[in-house]
């Protein structure tokens, strides 16, 4: 900025402060919804559910095994699945009935081999990810393969011990991942083509099992994203890796502490990574030209494994670990990192938000629990349990037309969640 053009400091700050997450050319449906932040745009939904939860729209039995979210545009509803060793995407009307299945590549084959890319779907087109990283652009509506990228054979990606469980970000032009490896750690490709038209510098780091987030911070746009140890801040304009962040604590044998699964959250320059496993979870400050980042607090409360948080006004919810099988709803202030609430439903588990009310989905037998967002308390205002699917209850719950999307092992169950529904 040249001489006379300077901002103060303090204006510096105050647009800082009023700038959070940004919709560029927004994804008609993708990861944790809208703004990647597990708040969804519907309103006027139920605010009580009958006996037993709310009427049941239609099941799916057909989708394969996953732990992937389902998304829906204005017409359709897509999700990802393992069938046999193949992964498969599948397109559905809003009334659950199937209009095509696409396989898109061989799935992992090791641990927890079920499909974990959400797909990511704007205007005509599809994107997701195999196991394995090998990358397919769909035709929304046909099916058709409109383009294919092998990651770890074009980019040499190097997994962990879960592979690949990234969904693919859209900003702009450009489709994000972060395939890590040898030869670079993030990639921008063509959204029409898959050419490549950036790559970062290689950390030489293995895979995270995190999907990235584009912030909007103090005026330009930042690629939030991990390797299996470090968190990362890039130049969404050209891949620069701008500061790193050592999260992730190997073990002596070089093995994880925790795993980065979660999508950081951002607000009012801050940023928020916590990963479960009775490790810490960091409030970092990104300073204004988005160059490094210091530490504000860190909190050993609200350690989330792998489900899931959401901020609203100003409080983050979601669950916490305290052990492999169990866990607590906690309910933290975002600016102090003061813990105002811990409360009990079941077990942790994954947590979405909308019309002012938390979604609280435990993960070990399939409680779904309707919570005001409220700092005051942590009160349950109606709960049902999900009996359709088998496994894990892992798969975060979405939100779209007042349909509340619930997918389990094989099956997606569509709730009516649209308050007319009472009568």
């Amino acid at each position: 900025m040249g001489a006379g053009k300077r901002r103060p400091a303090l204006a510096g700050a105050i647009l800082c402060m009023s700038l959070g997450w940004t919709a560029l050319e927004a994804q008609d449906a993708q990861w944790q919804g809208p703004d990647r932040n597990g708040i969804f745009p519907d309103t006027m939904l139920l605010g009580e559910w009958p006996d037993g939860g709310p009427e049941v729209l239609f099941i799916s039995e057909d989708i394969g095994r996953g732990f992937s979210s389902a998304v829906a545009t204005d017409s359709m509803i897509y999700v990802t699945g393992l069938k046999d060793s193949t992964e498969y995407l599948t397109a559905m009307d809003l009334r659950g009935n199937i209009r095509w299945q696409q396989p898109f590549g061989r799935a992992w084959n090791q641990s927890i081999p079920d499909s974990r890319c959400t797909p990511t779907v704007e205007g005509d087109r599809v994107y997701v990810l195999t196991g394995l990283d090998r990358m397919t652009c769909f035709h929304a509506l046909t099916g058709q393969e409109i383009w294919i990228v092998d990651l770890h054979e074009t980019y040499g990606s190097h997994w962990d011990m879960f592979g690949v469980s990234e969904s693919l970000l859209l900003a702009e032009d450009l489709v994000i991942a972060t395939p890590a490896g040898e030869r670079t750690t993030v990639i921008a490709l063509d959204k029409h083509t898959g050419a490549l038209v950036w790559e970062s510098a290689s950390l030489g780091a293995q895979r995270s099992n995190m999907s990235p987030a584009l912030i909007s911070h103090c005026g330009k746009q930042y690629i939030i994203t991990a390797t299996r140890t470090h968190v990362l801040g890039v130049d969404a304009r050209n891949g620069e890796i701008l500061w790193t962040y050592h999260y992730n604590i190997l073990d002596g044998e070089g093995e994880n502490t925790t795993i980065l699964a979660n999508t950081p959250t951002y607000q009012d320059s801050c940023l928020w990574i916590t990963g479960g496993w009775d490790r810490e979870s960091v409030m970092l400050e990104i300073a204004p030209d988005g160059r490094s980042v210091k530490e504000k607090f860190l909190d050993r409360t609200f350690d989330n494994q792998n489900h899931g948080v959401v901020l609203v006004d100003g409080y983050l919810y979601g669950s916490n670990f305290t052990g492999r099988n169990s866990g607590k709803w906690v309910c933290m202030n975002w600016d102090t990192g003061e813990i105002v609430w811990i409360g009990d439903f079941h077990n942790k588990g994954p947590v979405i938000c909308a019309d002012g009310m938390l979604y609280c989905y435990e993960e070990k037998r399939g409680h779904l629990a309707l919570v005001k967002a409220d700092p005051e308390a942590f009160t349950v205002i109606s709960s049902f349990r999900v009996e359709e699917g088998k496994g894990a209850h892992w798969a975060r719950p979405s939100i779209y037309h007042g349909m509340l999307l619930v997918r389990h092992g094989e099956k997606l169950i569509a709730y009516d969640l649209r308050a007319s529904a009472e009568s």
